[in-house]
């Protein structure tokens, strides 16, 4: 008898979990598991992608991508001459905020100081005597004997600022008979340059800057 009761009692226990099983649970009948009318929550991994984008993620790292600077070209160029350090460092003061560099150099210019007529140097110092001589019977009293230096036994005829005088007398001692030559002498004199570097598309105006005659601009290596 007692077995014949938990026999019934085991089925009718399997009968209800049955029962709950496949009438008491919502998803099992297809139902919605949210209350109507609320808006079904979802993992942002589950949303498809906008159209027309691209993820944010690098796979690798998983950092944000960032976009690649933009470069930027440079021009280089040389100011100058300037005659004086004073006109130098005003052009630096007032092309500062223009430039990205800049740099100031000297260097040695050569600038003509005249023209020399000369009679080539003799053998002898005894030579170089007697043509001073025969120049002085032709009327040729402005002359000098270089004794000593680079050209000794040169006879010096002068040395002229303007060149066409220069000329005139080289070409009246000629017609004497005498070798005469002529030759541009120079002196080495300090220039000044300023070199800087200008970033491409700023519209660099420098002559609007200085005012200082005489300058000009060459394109330069940069630095």
């Amino acid at each position: 008898m007692f077995l014949r009761l938990l026999f019934v009692l085991l089925c009718a226990l399997n009968i209800a979990v049955g029962a709950w099983l496949l009438l008491g649970q919502p998803y099992v009948r297809g139902g919605n598991p949210a209350d109507p009318g609320v808006a079904e929550l979802r993992l942002l991994s589950e949303l498809p992608a906008p159209a027309g984008t691209t993820s944010a993620l690098i796979p690798a790292t998983g950092s944000i991508a960032t976009a690649a600077p933009q470069t930027i070209s440079y021009s280089c160029l040389a100011l100058g001459p300037f005659a004086t350090q004073q006109d130098l460092r005003n052009a630096r003061q007032a092309l500062t905020a223009q430039a990205t560099r800049m740099r100031s150099r000297q260097e040695l210019a050569s600038q003509t100081s005249g023209w020399w007529v000369y009679l080539p140097a003799a053998g002898s110092r005894a030579e170089a005597l007697e043509q001073a001589r025969q120049l002085g019977a032709h009327n040729f009293n402005d002359y000098f004997v270089v004794s000593s230096g680079g050209q000794p036994n040169t006879i010096s005829l002068g040395v002229f600022k303007d060149p066409a005088n220069a000329r005139k007398r080289r070409d009246d001692v000629i017609a004497a008979g005498f070798p005469a030559r002529m030759a541009e002498r120079g002196d080495s004199v300090p220039e000044y340059w300023l070199d800087l570097v200008v970033p491409d598309g700023s519209h660099f105006d420098w002559q609007s800057r200085i005012h200082v005659s005489g300058i000009g601009s060459h394109s330069a290596g940069c630095f």
